[in-house]
C-alpha cells in the first residue's frame, strides 16, 4: 500500500533483547524460566486464596487479582517473545502490534491501580480498623474493582485508537522485544504530537493519581505505626511496608524513566532494560512479596496441597 512515494508499513519486525542469536537465546531461556516462576507464584497465590475461606477478605481479595492480572501482564509479552526467538519468525502485523499494546496497556494500568487499591486498604485497616469492615465491604470491593477494568480499558483503547491512525512509513524495526508506546512513535512518519499529549496528560493522571495515593496512604500508615508501643509491632509493620514500597518504587520508577522522560533520552538499550524491570521482574517478585512470606498464605496452601494429596 502507497501513499505518494512512500511505503506505509503495515508489519513490523521485533528485533527482541539482543542483536546476538546466542544471547537472544540464552536471554529467551532465561526470560521464559522467569514467567513460568510468575505464572506458577501467582497461581497459587489465587489457588490459596479460593481455597482457604479464612482468606476471604477485602485484602486478599484484591491480591488475588492482582496474581490474575500479574499474569496476563507478563504473558502479553514474553511468550509471544520465546517464541519469536526460537522459531526465527520476528513479524508481526500492525493489527497483531495494537492488539499487543492494548493489553498491554490495560494490564500495567490495573497492575498500578492495584497496588493504589491495596495501600487504600491497608491504611484503612491499619489507621481505622473498628470502621474496616463498613469501608471495605464485599459489595464495594466488587464494584471498585470493576470499575477499575472499565477505567483501565477505555484508557488503552484512547492511546491505541490514536496509534492506529498513525502511519509507518519509514522502517518497521522495532528495537524491542514487543510493541511499546515509545518506540512505535518514534518509528511514525505521521505528526504524533496527540499522542505525546495524551501520554503526558491523560497517561500521567490515571498513572500517577495512584501513585500520590499510595504515598499518602503509606504516609498516614507511618504515623500510625510510630505510636505502637510494642516493638516488635513496629518491625513487622516497617518490614511489610518496606517490602510493599519496594515494588510500588521499582514498579513506577522504571516505568516513568520509559513513558514521563524526554525523548531525547531515550535510548533501545535504556528503554529495553526499563521494560523488563516492570514487564518481568515485579510480576514476579509480587508472589514472594505480597503472599509467599505471608504466614496465613503459607498454610492456605499448606492445607490446599494437603486436601489435593488426601482426595487422591
Amino acid at each position: 500500500m502507497e501513499r505518494g512515494n512512500l511505503t506505509v508499513i503495515r508489519e513490523f519486525v521485533l528485533l527482541g533483547l539482543s542483536s546476538s542469536a546466542k544471547q537472544q537465546h540464552f536471554l529467551s531461556i532465561l526470560f521464559l524460566c522467569m514467567y513460568l516462576v510468575t505464572v506458577s507464584g501467582n497461581m497459587l497465590i489465587i489457588l490459596g486464596i479460593v481455597s482457604d475461606s479464612y482468606l476471604h477478605s477485602p485484602m486478599y481479595f484484591f491480591l488475588s487479582k492482582l496474581a490474575f492480572v500479574d499474569i496476563c501482564f507478563i504473558s502479553t509479552t514474553v511468550p509471544r517473545m520465546v517464541v519469536n526467538t526460537f522459531t526465527g519468525t520476528h513479524t508481526i502485523s500492525f493489527a497483531g502490534c495494537l492488539t499487543q499494546l492494548y493489553f498491554f496497556i490495560s494490564f500495567v494500568n490495573m497492575d498500578s491501580l492495584l497496588l493504589c487499591v491495596m495501600a487504600y486498604d491497608r491504611y484503612v485497616a491499619i489507621c481505622n480498623p473498628l470502621h474496616y469492615t463498613t469501608l471495605m465491604n464485599p459489595r464495594f470491593c466488587v464494584q471498585l474493582v470493576s470499575g477499575l477494568w472499565v477505567v483501565t480499558f477505555l484508557h488503552a483503547l484512547l492511546h491505541t485508537a490514536l496509534m492506529a491512525r498513525l502511519s509507518f512509513c519509514d522502517s518497521n524495526i522495532i528495537h524491542h522485544f514487543f510493541c511499546d508506546l515509545n518506540v512505535l512513535l518514534q518509528l511514525s512518519c505521521s505528526d504524533v504530537s496527540c499522542n505525546v499529549i495524551v501520554i503526558f496528560t491523560v497517561g500521567s493522571l490515571v498513572a500517577l493519581t495512584p501513585l500520590i495515593c499510595i504515598l499518602i496512604s503509606y504516609a498516614f500508615i507511618f504515623f500510625t505505626i510510630m505510636k505502637i508501643t510494642s516493638t516488635q509491632g513496629k518491625q513487622k509493620a516497617f518490614s511489610t511496608c518496606g517490602c510493599h514500597l519496594s515494588v510500588v518504587v521499582l514498579f513506577y520508577g522504571t516505568a516513568s524513566a520509559v513513558y514521563f522522560s524526554p525523548s531525547s533520552s531515550h535510548t533501545p538499550r535504556k528503554d529495553t532494560l526499563s521494560a523488563i524491570m516492570y514487564t518481568i521482574v515485579t510480576p514476579m517478585l509480587n508472589p514472594f512479596i505480597y503472599s509467599l512470606r505471608n504466614k496465613d498464605m503459607k498454610k492456605a496452601l499448606q492445607k490446599a496441597f494437603c486436601k489435593g494429596v488426601v482426595f487422591h
